[in-house]
């Protein structure tokens, strides 16, 4: 076991959906947990490939992924949807994550990914760029396991050469339509230490999130019920930061906003759909949410 791999982020025992797109950071992602014994009696890893159907050769990477999850001896899971070639990022990601915590809800699994550090780095910037709030920062963190999040693209690509990996390189990875690859290339000229700089950034937002979720928690109580009278008199952003919590984030901004006018104005028996599958039940003095999958 090289350095690298002995870096990778060790796994609990469970099951596992590895979300390989066939490209070099998901081959060398499938190819370490195979080399670090992660794939012993308990861990069950099932390779799994969404196809947007944006590209005209897709399908050819979906074939490469099942020739990958035969050779380790794993179970393969696809699903191809014709989003076309004017889909945008945010509708393919969409798309991609919901195949995905379909199969982890099937096999009662949880899903990984092969976001590395680059990626963080260009997805706080991007961020930063669209002038994202401080939650913007702390990203890539989730229910989502990302064991290379700590590994440099170089030294992924690095691996894949030592260890004589063979990958799929996507063509849309070089156009300039899609706003992360046009970032992408400005960012290759910036200094390790600047990226250092900007994954502790990153850190820091997401040990302040992790806070203010315990803090909000201990004032909202564990529920099912929830006060009405608490939200109508706490300060505004303090009552949004408490719904954005109880509600898992489902909700936007304007979506809390007008949620937060319901639980000052609703009737007692009426309830309030907010969107995103996302209902208040309202009584005369208490209120509970209600989440729909």
């Amino acid at each position: 076991m090289d350095f690298k791999t002995s870096r990778l982020k060790q796994l609990p025992a469970g099951n596992y959906i590895v979300a390989v797109s066939g490209g070099v950071d998901s081959v060398v992602l499938l190819d370490m947990l195979m080399q670090t014994g992660s794939a012993g009696g308990d861990y069950k890893f099932i390779v799994a490939h969404f196809d947007h159907g944006i590209r005209s050769d897709s399908a050819d990477d979906a074939k490469f992924v099942a020739g990958l999850a035969k050779k380790y001896g794993l179970p393969f899971e696809t699903k191809r949807e014709e989003l076309g070639g004017q889909a945008s990022e945010e509708l393919a990601r969409d798309r991609r994550y919901a195949f995905l915590r379909a199969l982890a809800k099937k096999y009662q699994a949880k899903v990984i990914t092969a976001h590395h550090a680059d990626d963080a780095v260009e997805t706080v910037v991007i961020n930063l760029k669209r002038g994202t709030g401080w939650r913007g920062l702390a990203i890539l963190d989730s229910e989502v396991s990302r064991p290379l999040i700590d590994f440099s693209k170089s030294e992924i690509i690095d691996y894949a050469k030592q260890n004589k990996l063979v990958w799929h390189e996507d063509s849309t990875n070089s156009s300039d339509a899609y706003l992360r690859n046009r970032l992408r290339q400005r960012l290759m000229v910036l200094d390790d230490d600047s990226k250092r700089q900007i994954l502790a950034l990153r850190a820091q937002q997401i040990a302040l999130k992790q806070y203010i979720d315990s803090e909000v928690q201990q004032l909202v109580g564990v529920g099912p019920n929830y006060d009405r009278y608490f939200f109508t008199q706490a300060n505004k952003l303090a009552a949004l930061e408490c719904l954005r919590f109880l509600t898992h984030r489902k909700l936007t901004r304007p979506q809390l906003d007008r949620s937060l006018i319901a639980i000052k104005t609703a009737k007692p028996r009426t309830i309030y759909e907010a969107g995103a599958g996302v209902e208040f039940i309202f009584t005369s003095r208490n209120f509970t949410i209600k989440l729909i999958k």
